[in-house]
Protein backbone atom coordinates (compact mmCIF):
# COMPACT_ATOMS: atom_id res chain seq x y z
CA UNK A 1 0.00 0.00 0.00
CA UNK A 2 1.53 3.86 -0.60
CA UNK A 3 0.90 6.28 1.82
CA UNK A 4 -0.96 7.81 -0.82
CA UNK A 5 -3.65 5.90 -0.54
CA UNK A 6 -3.78 5.66 3.33
CA UNK A 7 -4.00 9.47 3.24
CA UNK A 8 -7.08 9.05 0.56
CA UNK A 9 -8.78 6.73 3.15
CA UNK A 10 -8.18 8.31 6.42
CA UNK A 11 -11.50 9.05 8.19
CA UNK A 12 -13.83 7.33 5.20
CA UNK A 13 -16.41 5.39 7.18
CA UNK A 14 -17.41 1.88 6.21
CA UNK A 15 -19.88 -0.57 6.56
CA UNK A 16 -19.18 -4.02 7.09
CA UNK A 17 -22.77 -5.83 6.85
CA UNK A 18 -22.50 -9.85 8.58
CA UNK A 19 -24.30 -11.60 10.17
CA UNK A 20 -23.55 -15.01 11.98
CA UNK A 21 -21.76 -17.70 9.92
CA UNK A 22 -19.67 -14.94 8.57
CA UNK A 23 -16.27 -16.12 7.49
CA UNK A 24 -14.17 -15.08 10.12
CA UNK A 25 -11.10 -14.03 8.25
CA UNK A 26 -12.56 -12.38 5.08
CA UNK A 27 -13.94 -9.59 7.49
CA UNK A 28 -11.04 -9.25 9.88
CA UNK A 29 -8.35 -9.07 7.39
CA UNK A 30 -10.28 -6.41 5.02
CA UNK A 31 -11.19 -4.50 8.28
CA UNK A 32 -7.48 -4.61 9.46
CA UNK A 33 -6.59 -3.43 6.38
CA UNK A 34 -8.48 -0.54 6.14
CA UNK A 35 -8.15 0.49 9.85
CA UNK A 36 -4.53 0.77 9.08
CA UNK A 37 -5.59 3.14 6.21
CA UNK A 38 -7.09 5.08 8.69
CA UNK A 39 -10.94 4.57 7.80
CA UNK A 40 -13.32 4.29 10.70
CA UNK A 41 -15.36 0.54 10.10
CA UNK A 42 -18.55 -0.19 11.30
CA UNK A 43 -20.05 -3.71 11.50
CA UNK A 44 -23.82 -3.84 10.81
CA UNK A 45 -26.04 -6.77 11.49
CA UNK A 46 -29.47 -7.91 12.08
CA UNK A 47 -29.35 -7.84 15.77
CA UNK A 48 -26.91 -6.22 18.25
CA UNK A 49 -24.58 -7.58 21.00
CA UNK A 50 -22.40 -10.11 18.82
CA UNK A 51 -22.14 -12.20 15.52
CA UNK A 52 -20.34 -16.04 15.63
CA UNK A 53 -18.13 -15.97 13.02
CA UNK A 54 -16.90 -19.25 11.40
CA UNK A 55 -13.32 -21.20 9.74
CA UNK A 56 -13.66 -22.34 6.91
CA UNK A 57 -17.82 -22.27 7.24
CA UNK A 58 -17.32 -25.39 9.38
CA UNK A 59 -15.43 -23.97 13.32
CA UNK A 60 -16.39 -21.62 15.15
CA UNK A 61 -14.31 -18.85 15.05
CA UNK A 62 -14.58 -15.80 17.40
CA UNK A 63 -17.42 -13.73 18.38
CA UNK A 64 -17.58 -10.39 16.52
CA UNK A 65 -18.86 -7.64 18.32
CA UNK A 66 -21.83 -5.36 15.93
CA UNK A 67 -21.38 -1.69 16.25
CA UNK A 68 -25.21 -1.30 15.31
CA UNK A 69 -28.29 -3.38 14.03
CA UNK A 70 -29.19 -2.91 10.76
CA UNK A 71 -32.50 -1.17 11.84
CA UNK A 72 -30.83 1.75 13.04
CA UNK A 73 -28.70 2.02 10.17
CA UNK A 74 -28.63 4.50 7.11
CA UNK A 75 -26.41 4.00 4.19
CA UNK A 76 -26.49 7.88 3.85
CA UNK A 77 -24.40 7.75 6.94
CA UNK A 78 -21.32 5.67 5.12
CA UNK A 79 -19.01 5.81 2.18
CA UNK A 80 -18.87 2.21 1.48
CA UNK A 81 -19.67 -1.02 1.99
CA UNK A 82 -18.10 -4.24 2.59
CA UNK A 83 -19.57 -7.64 1.92
CA UNK A 84 -17.53 -10.79 3.83
CA UNK A 85 -18.57 -14.35 3.04
CA UNK A 86 -19.06 -17.74 4.05
CA UNK A 87 -21.94 -19.57 2.94
CA UNK A 88 -24.41 -18.91 6.15
CA UNK A 89 -23.94 -14.94 6.59
CA UNK A 90 -25.01 -13.76 3.03
CA UNK A 91 -27.91 -16.54 2.67
CA UNK A 92 -29.09 -15.26 6.09
CA UNK A 93 -28.67 -11.52 4.98
CA UNK A 94 -30.23 -12.35 1.29
CA UNK A 95 -33.69 -13.26 2.95
CA UNK A 96 -34.20 -10.00 4.91
CA UNK A 97 -35.72 -6.86 3.42
CA UNK A 98 -33.62 -4.81 5.29
CA UNK A 99 -30.45 -5.88 4.84
CA UNK A 100 -30.77 -6.20 0.91
CA UNK A 101 -32.33 -3.15 1.28
CA UNK A 102 -29.32 -1.54 2.95
CA UNK A 103 -27.08 -2.82 0.35
CA UNK A 104 -29.85 -1.53 -2.60
CA UNK A 105 -29.05 1.87 -1.42
CA UNK A 106 -24.95 1.63 -1.41
CA UNK A 107 -25.94 0.05 -5.11
CA UNK A 108 -28.51 3.00 -6.10
CA UNK A 109 -26.26 5.96 -4.78
CA UNK A 110 -22.84 4.14 -6.56
CA UNK A 111 -21.20 4.11 -4.00
CA UNK A 112 -18.32 1.43 -3.57
CA UNK A 113 -18.81 -1.97 -2.31
CA UNK A 114 -16.20 -4.79 -1.95
CA UNK A 115 -17.42 -8.21 -1.76
CA UNK A 116 -15.52 -11.76 -1.04
CA UNK A 117 -16.64 -15.32 -1.76
CA UNK A 118 -20.47 -15.87 -1.25
CA UNK A 119 -20.62 -12.00 -0.32
CA UNK A 120 -21.57 -11.49 -4.36
CA UNK A 121 -25.06 -13.10 -3.28
CA UNK A 122 -26.20 -9.80 -2.02
CA UNK A 123 -25.20 -7.66 -5.04
CA UNK A 124 -27.58 -10.20 -6.84
CA UNK A 125 -30.75 -9.90 -4.11
CA UNK A 126 -29.76 -5.73 -4.44
CA UNK A 127 -29.88 -5.53 -8.34
CA UNK A 128 -26.08 -4.79 -8.54
CA UNK A 129 -25.05 -7.48 -10.43
CA UNK A 130 -26.52 -6.76 -13.84
CA UNK A 131 -24.03 -5.72 -16.61
CA UNK A 132 -20.92 -6.29 -14.05
CA UNK A 133 -17.64 -8.56 -14.02
CA UNK A 134 -17.85 -9.84 -11.28
CA UNK A 135 -15.55 -12.98 -9.34
CA UNK A 136 -17.10 -15.37 -6.56
CA UNK A 137 -16.40 -18.11 -4.72
CA UNK A 138 -17.06 -20.41 -7.73
CA UNK A 139 -20.46 -21.92 -6.87
CA UNK A 140 -21.73 -18.38 -7.32
CA UNK A 141 -20.82 -18.49 -11.06
CA UNK A 142 -24.60 -19.26 -12.00
CA UNK A 143 -26.30 -17.61 -10.00
CA UNK A 144 -24.57 -14.48 -11.16
CA UNK A 145 -24.56 -15.03 -14.49
CA UNK A 146 -28.16 -15.47 -14.37
CA UNK A 147 -28.03 -12.51 -12.66
CA UNK A 148 -26.76 -10.26 -16.04
CA UNK A 149 -22.96 -10.70 -14.77
CA UNK A 150 -20.44 -11.94 -16.42
CA UNK A 151 -18.02 -14.06 -14.12
CA UNK A 152 -14.77 -14.47 -14.27
CA UNK A 153 -12.22 -16.68 -12.51
CA UNK A 154 -9.43 -14.16 -11.23
CA UNK A 155 -7.99 -13.45 -7.64
CA UNK A 156 -9.72 -9.34 -8.01
CA UNK A 157 -11.86 -7.84 -10.11
CA UNK A 158 -12.44 -4.25 -10.13
CA UNK A 159 -15.75 -3.16 -12.14
CA UNK A 160 -16.25 0.66 -11.64
CA UNK A 161 -16.68 1.32 -7.64
CA UNK A 162 -17.05 -2.22 -6.92
CA UNK A 163 -14.15 -5.42 -5.76
CA UNK A 164 -15.06 -8.61 -5.99
CA UNK A 165 -12.63 -11.60 -4.86
CA UNK A 166 -13.18 -15.11 -4.73
CA UNK A 167 -11.61 -16.49 -1.56
CA UNK A 168 -9.73 -16.43 1.84
CA UNK A 169 -6.63 -17.01 -0.27
CA UNK A 170 -7.21 -14.68 -2.71
CA UNK A 171 -7.35 -11.94 0.62
CA UNK A 172 -3.71 -10.47 0.48
CA UNK A 173 -4.94 -9.50 -3.12
CA UNK A 174 -8.65 -7.88 -1.71
CA UNK A 175 -7.95 -6.42 1.04
CA UNK A 176 -5.17 -4.03 -1.67
CA UNK A 177 -8.00 -4.08 -4.07
CA UNK A 178 -10.56 -2.58 -1.01
CA UNK A 179 -8.04 0.28 0.20
CA UNK A 180 -7.70 1.07 -3.28
CA UNK A 181 -11.48 1.07 -4.30
CA UNK A 182 -11.87 3.04 -1.04
CA UNK A 183 -9.10 5.64 -1.58
CA UNK A 184 -10.54 6.01 -5.00
CA UNK A 185 -14.05 7.62 -4.41
CA UNK A 186 -12.93 9.81 -1.63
Amino acid sequence: MTEDIMVDVKGRKIAVLAADGVEEVELTEPVKALESAGAKITVVSLKTGQIQAMQQDVNPGRKIDVDLALAEADASDFDGLLLPGGTTNPDKLRMDEKAVAFVRAFVDADKPIAAICHGPWMLIEAGGAKGRTLTSWPSLQTDLRNAGAEWVDRTVVKDGRLVTSRNPQDLPAFCEGVVSLFAEAA
